[in-house]
């Protein structure tokens, strides 16, 4: 065979093999599109919570374990939203991702990859964090905080607002739990993330603050964080802003050395002025905001009366529907103010508060939540003295309060709460007009305290004793079945002793029977001068039949 003849056999073997190769690598790129198609159909199906199940039975968790490790940087990507997913809407999937490995193979490669698959790592932790925290707990023995740290210092803005947010979803669960996150070292990455330009990062960091403050406030303001979340309100973002007043709300209701520093930071005129923003959820945040504060001390209520705080928290009373959740928060802090002191109640009742207190109360669709608190903060103006709860009887509150006491539509949280308000509405009223339609109406529990007031009025008043007997009170007060030892005997005993007896026994019940009885029993003791000349007209009748 010739070199030519050579050439020629080898030529014709190459073109089959080159074609052979080519099938090849189209087998393998059917392949990756394939499972490319995979996980993104599987992503897009488990944005719905209604499929979760459905795919879990399809064993769709399975199938996507080995793709997390996958070869291709987008079929990674794709299989870690997927699971993250499905874990964000089913707590079941959530605890087979733990048990199944996959959240442990998503850590180890967490920092092998691009920045896609940490943002996609980041949102797997957090669906899985989320639920309890028991969950949470297996994220953190899994030493996955120090990687959610890490990325907290990554340039890329998502990898930082993922970080944070499983950082947040971590420390909410428990005190344990948030000591963990804030010993990693966490605060300094937060404060400084919240101080970033991007809006999207500055509302998670707030958020994450948010969570931890509610267990570790204290630490929150070592970090220096107050400065920042008072300037954070300078933005003018609502979102923003409800988070941060609920950063500084979590700080300050924990203790009142935290809530003065919160105030000395400049929290309080801000707060006062956000309850006026256009945003309701703004609004509710810097209610409950100024209720943190005011609830520790005479004197952080009186800054804030003396900032003009009770007008923006009465105003908040006049919203006209309950659904954004702004009066219970307003009604509260008000009611914390009139609590600390008689002058402080003073400056709740001059600002109208009273009035659109009652209001809320005589609302038909009123929330329970706000029927519940308006009638707490009646008590508070009320417990002080006379002229407290003046302010309130003349608003005609306490008809209402009992109404909503004996009601059977009533929950017992608002019988409870109205029972309290009423008791010490009552104990310092000296209003008799607002007295007496109690006395006719209340239970016993109540009565006793009506009964005590009409104890203190009437041995001093002679005017309120002829009204006590012309408004058909003694009358009532007779027919009020009591146990002797009682106080409410004791009471009773004390009215009687305010007037004479022959006054007190003509109102009791079945005097006038036992009158009628002296009358049938009593022989007449008639002159004989009268009866010998004056026959009666029975008589008469008797000697006329005599006659016939």
């Amino acid at each position: 065979m010739t070199t030519h003849d050579l050439h020629a056999c080898t030529a014709a073997f190459a073109v089959p093999q080159a074609l052979q190769q080519y099938y090849i690598k189209i087998v393998f790129e059917t392949y990756q599109k394939a499972r490319l198609v995979f996980v993104q159909t599987m992503a897009e199906l488990a944005t719905r919570s209604t499929n979760v199940k459905c795919l879990e039975s399809a064993g769709v968790l399975e199938l996507l374990r080995p793709l997390l490790s996958d070869a291709c940087s987008t079929v990674r990507q794709c299989a870690v939203v997927a699971a993250a997913r499905l874990a964000e809407h089913d707590e079941a999937v959530a605890k087979q991702l733990l048990s199944g490995g996959m959240v442990t193979t998503t850590l180890e490669n967490l920092n092998k990859y691009n920045v896609y698959y940490k943002r996609s790592a980041l949102y797997l932790l957090r669906a899985v964090a989320k639920h309890n925290e028991e969950l949470a707990s297996a994220i953190v023995r899994l030493g996955a905080l120090e990687h959610i740290v890490s990325c907290l210092e990554d340039f890329d803005t998502q990898v930082k607002e993922n970080a944070a947010w499983a950082l947040g979803y971590i420390g909410k669960h428990s005190e344990h739990l948030a000591g963990l996150v804030v010993d990693a070292g966490t605060l300094p990455l937060l404060v400084l993330a919240f101080q970033e330009p991007e809006m999207s990062l500055k509302q998670i960091a707030a958020g994450a603050l948010v969570d931890l403050a509610q267990h570790k406030p204290e630490a929150v303001v070592d970090a220096g964080a107050i400065p920042h979340l008072v300037r954070g309100l300078e933005n003018q973002d609502p979102k923003l802003k409800r988070s941060t007043l609920c950063a500084l709300g979590a700080v300050a209701s924990a203790q009142p050395e935290l809530a003065e520093a919160t105030v000395a930071g400049g929290a309080l005129p801000p707060a006062l002025l956000h309850t006026g923003h256009d945003s309701a959820p703004v609004r509710r945040a810097a209610a409950c905001l100024i209720r943190d504060i005011v609830k520790h001390s005479v004197d952080l209520a009186q800054l804030v009366v003396n900032t003009g705080g009770c007008g923006p928290l009465v105003d908040l009373l006049c919203e006209e529907t309950s659904a954004d959740g702004t009066r219970v928060p307003a009604c509260l802090a008000l009611g914390y103010i009139a609590g600390q002191n008689d002058q402080l109640a003073m400056a709740v009742i001059e600002a109208k508060a009273v009035v659109m207190l009652s209001e809320i109360l005589y609302m038909t669709n009123a929330e329970e939540a706000d029927i519940c608190a308006a009638a707490w903060t009646l008590g508070h103006i009320s417990k002080h003295s006379p002229q407290h709860s003046l302010a309130v009887a003349v608003a005609n509150v306490f008809p209402r309060l009992l109404q909503l006491y004996t009601s059977p539509k009533s929950s017992g949280e608002v019988k409870a709460r109205t029972s309290c308000a009423l008791k010490q509405g009552l104990q310092c009223c000296l209003h008799r007009p607002a007295l007496e339609p109690l006395l006719h109406a209340a239970p016993a529990c109540i009565l006793k305290y009506v009964l005590a007031q009409y104890a203190k009025i009437l041995p001093n008043d002679a005017r309120a004793r002829r009204l006590f007997v012309t408004t058909g009170a003694l009358k009532r007060v007779q027919e009020i079945d009591t146990v002797p030892g009682t106080s409410l005997k004791e009471y009773i005993n004390i009215i009687n002793s305010c007037f004479p007896e022959e006054i007190v026994r003509y109102y009791s019940p079945g005097y006038s029977d036992s009158l009628l009885d002296r009358v049938e029993a009593y022989t007449p003791q008639i002159p004989e001068l009268f009866t010998d000349r004056v026959p009666s007209d029975c008589q008469s009748e008797v000697t006329i039949e005599n006659a016939n």
